[in-house]
């Protein structure tokens, strides 16, 4: 058996401080005493309240949740019925351009489509009217174009990964096509649209370059709000915000952690 180089870990080690010491800093000047965030006079949790009587991060809060919601609600059917096309319906007219067209967020500039977005939603203005301002609803729509192609990326990968064969044998028995969509297609591809709607809504609740372009000054999302304070200057009350937002993720990771720990391994066939 050949030994491990401690070299090895001495990186790995140092890797992983790069990563997490700046996050641990944070969390631990969120309960500075001082105005400063640099300067550390003793421990308080007066920035938790100051954070909770904030009334502009806290409807911005509330308007990042229901953009993410919407965003992850819609871009799961429109993505999964694109993956779906290009993972079962092989060569057809068009093709090409329309991988490039649910793929090309993937690969484009977020500040290119925000502006595309934007420039759209005037055309259309000043063409029908519609919509009538900039807001959640511009937000949404904006957020849900290039989430959906993520969506369709997973769901392309997997019902490629499953094959026919289930579909198949299900017609074989009699089962219509709605039938077999619904009680073998759906269920076997269920972990993917789990993934693609929680891939949408971090991705939705985390963009600021796209919402800055298609939002307006009644509808502004967290990550627009925390922009414009951090540009007055750095507050231990964001580093408060993003405590709470560590501490969340950190909660849903380890009971994601727990319940897939106690899932019972598949028996050996």
């Amino acid at each position: 058996m050949t030994r491990r180089s401690p070299l090895l870990t001495v990186w790995l080690v140092l890797g992983l401080a790069f990563l997490y010491a700046p996050i641990a800093f944070l969390v631990v000047y969120s309960f500075n005493a001082s105005d400063l965030v640099t300067v550390w006079t003793g421990f308080s949790t007066k920035w938790y309240g100051e954070l909770l009587r904030d009334r502009e991060i806290l409807t911005a809060a509330w308007t990042s949740l229901q953009v993410a919601v919407l965003t992850a609600t819609l871009a799961v059917p429109l993505g999964t019925m694109a993956g779906a096309a290009l993972a079962r319906h092989g060569r057809f007219r068009g093709r090409t351009l329309f991988t490039a067209l649910v793929t090309g967020p993937l690969v484009m500039p977020d500040i290119l489509i925000g502006l595309s977005l934007l420039l759209l939603f005037i055309s259309l203005q000043h063409a029908v009217g519609l919509p009538g301002s900039r807001g959640v609803d511009t937000i949404v729509i904006a957020h849900t174009t290039f989430c959906l192609a993520y969506v369709a990326v997973v769901v392309q990968a997997r019902l490629t990964g499953m094959g026919r064969a289930l579909e198949e044998a299900a017609q074989d028995l009699g089962a219509p096509p709605w039938k077999v969509t619904l009680t073998v297609t759906l269920p076997v591809i269920a972990p993917a649209l789990i993934a693609g709607w929680l891939l949408s809504f971090t991705l939705s609740l985390d963009d600021l370059v796209i919402a800055s372009f298609v939002s307006g000054p009644e509808a502004s999302t967290l990550p627009i709000v925390v922009f414009s304070k951090v540009r007055l200057g750095l507050s231990p009350m964001i580093n408060a915000l993003a405590t709470i937002i560590v501490g969340i993720v950190a909660v849903g990771t380890a009971f994601a952690g727990a319940v897939a720990l106690r899932r019972p391994a598949p028996a050996a066939g």
